[in-house]
């Protein structure tokens, strides 16, 4: 049975570590982000944490619900860093992609905690204000509840669909990641017309399209189609 999580203020230690430091939920959070970034999902256990904050690992639980209610947290964080400091300008189209763009952007920035939180729901704070927020830009556009909700659950999915494939990517040893995107210069490149001719055509092309994420464009088609369903519902 797990153990209850103490509430932030009861949670502070009265005195700091040996390292000086007083543990807090944002310097876990920030720690464990550090230790993906350097050493993988592999690398994060409550022992190895624990190190790292000079603290006894089992002091973590204080915080957390196990190691898996620090990966929620984890994913909640990159979403309030995605958030912060934007601000909606009222026009639908352009707050959507906005969003979802800056949400794709942190979790590019942090690619290992991307693949290890890009499926989960945590429920916490952040992630409730972005829901709130697609939600509020696509009911205030004047979306009905079931299409915003249909729109809402395309784009959500679309964004972290795509977070999770391009963070894999990343998080590949510099060998692999390599070695996949010369693929497209070679292999593809030398296919000759008579036995692939559509590929050979695009080979220029797509030497370059795919070594970019194709999330951009996915999100313009997706803002084309909600933008052409919101005619339908005006007219």
């Amino acid at each position: 049975m797990p153990k209850p999580v103490v509430p932030e203020e009861k949670r502070r230690r009265r005195r700091p570590t040996k390292s000086g430091t007083v543990l807090s939920e944002q310097l876990i959070v920030g720690t464990a982000l550090r230790m993906l970034r350097e050493h993988g999902s592999a690398g994060l256990t409550a022992r190895r944490l624990g190190l790292a904050l000079d603290a006894d690992p089992s002091t973590l639980y204080r915080y957390f619900r196990g190691m898996d209610g620090l990966t929620l947290a984890i994913g909640d964080a990159l979403i309030g860093q995605a958030l912060r400091g934007w601000v909606p300008t009222g026009e639908w189209r352009a707050d959507l992609r906005a969003v979802g763009l800056r949400i794709h952007a942190a979790y590019m920035e942090h690619p290992q905690a991307a693949v290890l939180t890009a499926s989960r729901v945590s429920g916490r704070a952040h992630e409730l204000a972005a829901d709130e927020a697609v939600l509020d830009i696509l009911r205030t556009a004047g979306f009905p509840v079931p299409d915003a909700v249909r729109v809402y659950h395309a784009f959500v999915d679309t964004t972290l669909a795509f977070a999770a494939l391009d963070a894999a990517s990343l998080a590949l040893p510099s060998a692999a990641l390599r070695a996949d995107e010369e693929m497209w210069r070679s292999t593809y490149a030398r296919l000759p017309a008579t036995t692939h001719p559509r590929i050979a055509e695009a080979a220029p092309l797509l030497a370059t399209r795919m070594l970019t994420s194709a999330y951009p464009t996915a999100l313009d088609m997706l803002l084309d189609s909600a933008g052409a369903q919101l005619e339908d519902v005006r007219d």
